[in-house]
């Protein structure tokens, strides 16, 4: 009940700063499509901290060196997640499909907090491996009268959102402070994504 109470406080502070976008449509694209499958990562903590975490993972990968992960990192993860959503679709299903979500918080902090730095490469194939759980567990829970194009351009562009609001975050703690207020944010994620683990 708590876990709920906070996702619904963090994506109401989350919409207050976002586009209107979801409250634009009416009927059943209000009910289950567009409005819906954006609204589906900000209601689920585990899926807008994963978010989030990629988005500052970028930014710690590109202070370190690997510029081109600002944008392939997060890409990476959308491109798969996009995957992932449609194999649900299609009837495919993951095991351990909770805590592969809650894991890839836990990790992605793991990764943020760490002394070393990852090739983007590496960090792409990684965050794509996190979203593929992502996206089938959005794929899974698609009402059944929501339009699935516009339910996954929903879930898609909240994504990209929250990606960018990771990469904001991670750039103006570089700016304001120095690359340790990332790894320290890092290590509230891993924290966090602990107690997703054991409360799963």
């Amino acid at each position: 009940m708590r876990r709920h109470a906070l996702s619904v406080l963090l994506a109401s502070a989350l919409a207050a700063l976002l586009p209107g976008a979801a409250l634009a449509h009416t009927g059943a694209e209000h009910l289950g499509g567009f409005a819906t499958g954006f609204a589906h990562p900000l209601l689920g903590l585990d899926h807008l901290l994963a978010m989030v975490g990629v988005g500052l993972w970028a930014t710690r990968l590109a202070a370190a060196g690997e510029r081109r992960a600002l944008w392939t990192v997060p890409l990476a993860f959308v491109a798969a997640m996009a995957l992932g959503g449609g194999a649900a679709l299609a009837g495919f299903a993951l095991p351990g499909l909770e805590l592969g979500i809650a894991g890839s918080v836990l990790l992605l902090g793991l990764l943020i907090a760490a002394p070393f730095v990852v090739p983007a490469g590496a960090a792409m194939a990684l965050v794509a491996a996190f979203a593929l759980f992502h996206g089938v567990a959005h794929g899974l829970e698609m009402p059944l009268a929501a339009q699935p194009a516009l339910y996954g351009f929903g879930f898609l562009l909240a994504t990209a959102l929250l990606h960018g609001v990771g990469v904001g975050l991670g750039l103006g703690a570089g700016r304001l402070a120095s690359l340790r207020s990332v790894r320290l944010a890092g290590g509230a994620l891993a924290l966090a994504g602990l107690w997703l683990v054991a409360a799963g």
